[in-house]
């Protein structure tokens, strides 16, 4: 069963509500456009892995760990969009010689 997917975004607006801290503020630390971290957080925009690096730093995680939410939601998505057809895709089964 594929889980709703949860876009980065909704990670990163949590962070914020936690610390007190407005999408601006976050940008201005980073050095980003604060409409860039704004349309992030709404889900109108993908996490790239140059943000994945500032946010990272800033919040003292890895990169990796931006990115794969990114990855995540992502697959989570075409999961759904694809429902039944990728079952219906035969699995390759290797035979020894």
């Amino acid at each position: 069963m594929a889980r709703t997917p949860i876009h980065p975004g909704e990670i990163l607006a949590d962070e914020l509500d936690v610390l007190n801290l407005s999408a601006t503020d976050l940008a201005n630390q980073i050095n980003v456009p604060a409409d860039y971290i704004t349309q992030l957080i709404r889900g109108e925009s993908n996490l790239t892995a140059d943000l994945a690096l500032r946010l990272g730093q800033y919040f003292n995680t890895t990169a990796e760990l931006w990115m794969n939410l990114q990855k995540t939601y992502e697959l989570d998505q075409a999961r759904l969009a694809l429902g039944s057809t990728l079952e219906s895709i035969p699995k390759h089964s290797q035979h020894s010689s």
